[in-house]
């Protein structure tokens, strides 16, 4: 058996075919792996629980779903851990399923204990284990070549009914989610057809990329932090779905360097990081878009579970060990093409949203801004669109809250704003704008003027309050060196912004021949 190749001893320009070489699975070593879970499957159909569950003295079991990588169809060659969800019947609400959800797990450890000799699998180690949410674990082995497998057992409330499509569920399925209260990612496994779907029908390149990151997460990051509290694949695959259609707009003919590349580098923005998808929940409902809402409030990163908004996948985790990992791999030479870095595709940390300006005189102006641009560039779209003038005030309206005054030099993410929102402009009758003048001491003064006035007038106001003057005055606002004849509005100086003063050197002029 040849040894496998180093991902790190790989040139960028071969990375599809180390997918094909190292990382797809054998169809002959998938087939005994699932044959093996098929044989636990049908003994959870065929099998029954008796217990005091509510209106069912009889437990059923009412499916059971492959979910994680054998779900979805990422496995990398050689996964030996397999993840099933099985639906029960008596389970009616999520509160039911969380209460009942201990005694279900030991109910069926016993069984599958008891009837261990009837898997003839080699069943071993069965144990409940802690987890999001609470899960039993066990080992058995594969006919044919006697290979272990970790097999993971979650039972959960069949809150999408009989037939799961991948399609949006009613609303109130999220509206009884919502109101249940439970800790973050506990239900999840209510939505886990969805959660597979999500990455089952995607193309099969990207679900190339999914396993070479994947490969990369298991070999240089879990494998040399064992302890450490990383985030889980399925976060690492949600960041790579993500990556992937921003990158290039959902096309399925793409570079897999670039895309591991781009991968590499969101790693390392992963405190901006606020990734939601609106594919099975939208705001159309206000319970929905309520609570949402709040939840991209929340530190980041945010990479909300797109099949239930009460998970961020992302948060309590070690990103920064994952961050300092990338880092590293961005050296190697699967990052490296003829002795250059491969280029990475243009992937905000955050979707564009459209933002609605409301104005008591003019129509409403639509705009569509990052959530990262600075609010200024909203204001300056505004001067072009409507040639506001004198003192202006943003307020951000957002349903049910009140009125928030929003500052130029922030961003709406400073603001929690990562979603569709309203904003209301305010004009005073006033047309002047007080700016602030940083000194060369340090120190800062407030000036009032016309932002339609020259910024000769502003440096006669500097030279009559300081006594310096204009001619040896030097204005900076952003980098920029402001020339007496333009106005202020020129350079997008807007209320309460600062400008840089500084003194000029005197300049030097060369002798000149008698």
């Amino acid at each position: 058996m040849a040894q496998a190749m180093e991902l790190y001893d790989t040139p960028a320009s071969k990375l599809d075919s180390f997918v094909a070489q190292w990382l797809q699975p054998h169809r002959g070593w998938k087939e005994e792996i699932l044959e093996a879970v098929k044989t636990v499957q049908q003994f959870l159909r065929e099998e029954h629980f008796e217990g005091d569950y509510g209106p069912d003295q009889e437990v059923r079991v009412l499916k059971v779903v492959k979910v994680g990588s054998f779900g979805n169809g990422t496995a990398l060659r050689n996964t030996l851990e397999v993840e099933l969800v099985v639906f029960l019947s008596c389970f009616h609400s999520f509160q039911q399923e969380a209460k009942h959800h201990q005694a279900i797990l030991s109910l069926i450890q016993e069984k599958l204990w008891c009837c261990r000799d009837l898997l003839a699998l080699g069943l071993e180690d069965v144990e409940i284990i802690q987890g999001v949410p609470d899960a039993l674990v066990f080992t058995i082995q594969t006919r044919g070549t006697a290979e272990i497998i970790t097999v993971t057992i979650v039972p959960a409330y069949r809150a999408l009914g009989p037939s799961a499509s991948n399609s949006q569920p009613h609303p109130e399925v999220y509206e009884s989610l919502i109101e249940a209260h439970g800790f973050p990612g506990n239900f999840s496994p209510s939505f886990s057809e969805l959660q597979r779907n999500f990455v089952k029908h995607r193309p099969t390149k990207l679900k190339s990329l999914l396993r070479l990151v994947k490969h990369w997460y298991l070999q240089y990051v879990k494998a040399k932090c064992p302890r450490a509290a990383l985030p889980p694949d399925y976060a690492v695959e949600l960041l790579t779905i993500y990556a992937w259609e921003m990158g290039t707009q959902e096309d399925e003919s793409f570079r897999m360097d670039e895309g591991f590349t781009t991968v590499m580098e969101l790693f390392q923005e992963y405190e901006f990081l606020c990734i939601y998808w609106t594919k099975y929940y939208t705001f159309q409902n206000p319970v929905i878009e309520g609570f949402v809402r709040k939840q991209l409030k929340r530190d980041r990163p945010i990479i909300l579970d797109p099949a239930d908004p009460t998970h961020n996948v992302a948060e309590g985790y070690r990103w920064d060990i994952v961050a300092q990992r990338a880092r590293q791999c961005l050296k190697q030479n699967c990052c490296y093409d003829k002795e250059k870095p491969v280029p990475s595709w243009n992937v905000k940390k955050a979707r564009d949203i459209q933002v609605t300006v409301e104005h008591w005189v003019y129509s409403d102006l639509i705009l569509r801004v990052n959530p990262y641009e600075p609010i200024k560039k909203i204001q300056e779209k505004m001067w072009r669109s409507w040639c506001c003038s004198g003192l202006q005030h943003l307020y951000l309206q957002e349903l049910g809250a009140k009125q928030q005054l929003l500052s130029s030099q922030c961003s709406l993410a400073d603001y929690g704003v990562f979603s569709n929102t309203r904003i209301c402009l305010v004009e005073t009758n006033s047309h002047e704008i007080q700016v602030f003048v940083k000194n060369p001491d340090g120190g800062s003064d407030a000036y009032t003027t016309d932002p339609k006035g020259f910024i000769l007038g502003l440096k006669q106001q500097i030279e009559y309050k300081q006594g310096l003057p204009r001619k040896q005055q030097q204005l900076e606002f952003q980098g920029q060196v402001l020339k007496d004849w333009l106005p202020l509005w020129n350079y997008g100086i807007q209320h309460r912004d600062t400008l840089i003063l500084s003194k000029k050197k005197a300049e030097r002029f060369p002798f000149l021949p008698r």
